[in-house]
Formats: C-alpha cells, sequence, structure tokens
C-alpha cells in the first residue's frame, strides 16, 4: 500500500486498535496524538434531522412471535457460520450472506458468531451494527440472540423483510 491514510483506513485502525489487548505483563504503549479532523463537510452543516445519525446504531428487536417459533424449530432460517474469520472477512462474509439469502426470499437467518475468547468476540460485539449499516438496514428488520441450541449468546436471529417485486 502506497500513499497517504485516508479518513476510513484511520477509522478502521481504531476499531482494530481499540480491540487489542496487551498480553499479561506487558503494558500498552503510549498512543500518538491523533490528527486534526478534516474541515467540516456540507454534511456536517445539515439540520439534525437531515444529516445521517452518528454512532453505532442496532437494528430492532425481533418479533416476539417470529423469536419463538425459530427457537421452537418451526421456522427454517438460513444460516452462517462466521467463526475463525477476520474482522473484515466475517463482514464481507455476513454482507454477501444477508443480500443473498433476502434475494432468494429466506424470511429468517442464524447468523452464528461465536463468543470470542473470554466471551469478547469482535464479531459478536460488530454484527448487530453491521446489520444496521447500509447495505444490510435494507433487508433486516430485526434481531435478536438465539436459543441455546441455536448458539445462545454466539448466535444471533435475523429476520428479513420480504422481497419486494
Amino acid at each position: 500500500m502506497t500513499g497517504e491514510l485516508d479518513i476510513e483506513d484511520l477509522r478502521l485502525w481504531a476499531v482494530v486498535a481499540s480491540t487489542v489487548r496487551p498480553l499479561p505483563g506487558r503494558h500498552a504503549p503510549a498512543l500518538e496524538k491523533a490528527p486534526a479532523p478534516p474541515p467540516a463537510s456540507p454534511a456536517s452543516r445539515l439540520p439534525p434531522t437531515l444529516a445521517a445519525p452518528a454512532g453505532p446504531q442496532t437494528p430492532k428487536r425481533l418479533e416476539a412471535r417470529l423469536h419463538r417459533r425459530l427457537t421452537k424449530g418451526h421456522e427454517t432460517a438460513a444460516r452462517i457460520d462466521l467463526h475463525g474469520l477476520t474482522y473484515e472477512g466475517a463482514r464481507a462474509a455476513l454482507t454477501a450472506f444477508i443480500l443473498r439469502s433476502a434475494d432468494q426470499g429466506w424470511r429468517a437467518a442464524l447468523v452464528i458468531t461465536g463468543k470470542g475468547s473470554r466471551g469478547e468476540g469482535v464479531i459478536r460485539r460488530h454484527a448487530p451494527e453491521w446489520l444496521a449499516e447500509p447495505p444490510l438496514a435494507a433487508h433486516v428488520a430485526g434481531i435478536s440472540s438465539a436459543h441455546r441450541r441455536h448458539g445462545g449468546e454466539g448466535a444471533l436471529y435475523v429476520a428479513l423483510k420480504r422481497k419486494r417485486i
């Protein structure tokens, strides 16, 4: 990679760096001062109702009836397992999976993220945010933690919106 890092690269690095912890007995190195923010864009001058919302978002909760049907096995769901994937690999796989599942007419999906080491999985923590961002937000109706038999805290039920013709 050559050239300077753009703002998206710096944002991505900040996300990745925030998930790293020093080995036992070691101390985290002092952080360098962050570069000055770029000048305000025209979008930042929009009224709050027109500007894009800031901060992480999460989709709505899954409807109780659908959650119950998935839990009991009365509703079939498309399924993906993100174990062993990197942050970027998991995000790309989840995006492709949800878009493909919605296109094929699935109404629900089971996303197995795993719990991560010590229960602090990066994919588990970020999957709801990914589902709330474009292009997935247009296809996701709601999410909920999965039942224990489907992965419990290490999995999500995702309700997909009906395919529009």
